[in-house]
């Protein structure tokens, strides 16, 4: 990072800190507002389930494929679900080419977390045959543009994906454990819905000089003093936390962020997908 980089940094952290205790922001929203969320569905034709996702200046595109494979040795009876994230360094001057770095991984892991927590996905419905083939499910994450709080786009991405998303339906298992699928690519008709459960929602929150600001964009990222992303089911439980950031949150700071979550995660969930009916 360029020195010049850090200096602006600092000028910027001055002039949010002090917007702040004057309880403003510098995009001119409230404490507690989100920027706008748009979503859109089924935008990757050889997908089995695609989304693509605006949070204010920040965009994710979410891709889902699946796949037929061995089950995890500890869970023989159920399908595997995977979230991988990218990083593409055209979305923001602080994103390197190469191998996944600590951003994408966390992105990756938070998103990951909400959804295998909220049990989003019926794994045991994924299971051909115990012990030996299930599906696999994965979830990759492009970041295309950014501009602060990949948690709450990449988690509404991969979530409204996973809502469209289609199976092929389990035409024949042969003697031989092969198995043979109904319909194709090309004509998708006699798919069937993935087996969901729930609609998790996740809000991430910045602590700027003692005050709580809800989806940093990516300025407010750059000096904020802590993190805390909460994922709540679709039953309103808490199923994921992660705390970012060297600096502390008092149980008071929580349990306002909580009850601020709780006011307004069904306005939230209401811009996704329907869940599809079960089969």
């Amino acid at each position: 990072m360029s020195e010049a980089y850090k200096v602006i940094s600092e000028i910027e952290r001055s002039a949010i800190e002090n917007l702040a205790a004057k309880g403003q922001r510098i995009d001119g929203r409230k404490f507690d507002e989100f920027r706008e969320i748009k979503i859109k569905t089924d935008c990757i034709v050889k997908a089995e389930g695609s989304a693509h996702v605006w949070l204010g200046k920040t965009e994710i595109l979410a891709g889902v494929k699946v796949s037929v494979g061995a089950p995890y040795p500890d869970t023989p009876n159920e399908g595997v679900c995977t979230v991988n994230a990218e990083l593409i360094p055209m979305a923001s001057q602080t994103f390197e080419p190469g191998p996944p770095g600590e951003q994408s991984i966390e992105v990756a892991r938070v998103v990951d977390r909400g959804l295998r927590h909220s049990e989003i996905i019926d794994k045991k419905k994924l299971c051909i045959t115990p012990g030996e083939k299930v599906f696999i499910i994965f979830i990759d994450l492009y970041v295309i543009q950014y501009d602060g709080n990949m948690f709450d786009a990449g988690e509404l991405a991969a979530v409204a994906a996973l809502l469209t998303t289609k199976i092929p339906r389990i035409k024949e298992i042969t003697k031989d454990g092969d198995v043979k699928f109904s319909g194709s690519y090309k004509d998708r008709s006699d798919w069937i819905p993935l087996p969901l459960t729930n609609i998790p929602v996740s809000f991430t929150y910045a602590k700027i000089n003692k005050k709580i600001l809800l989806d940093p964009n990516e300025n407010e990222e750059r000096v904020l003093d802590a993190r805390f992303t909460i994922t709540l089911d679709g039953n309103n439980n808490i199923c994921s936390l992660q705390k970012g950031a060297d600096g502390s949150l008092t149980i008071e700071e929580c349990l306002y962020m909580l009850d601020d979550m709780l006011k307004k995660v069904e306005a939230i969930r209401a811009k996704l997908p329907p869940l599809p009916k079960a089969e």
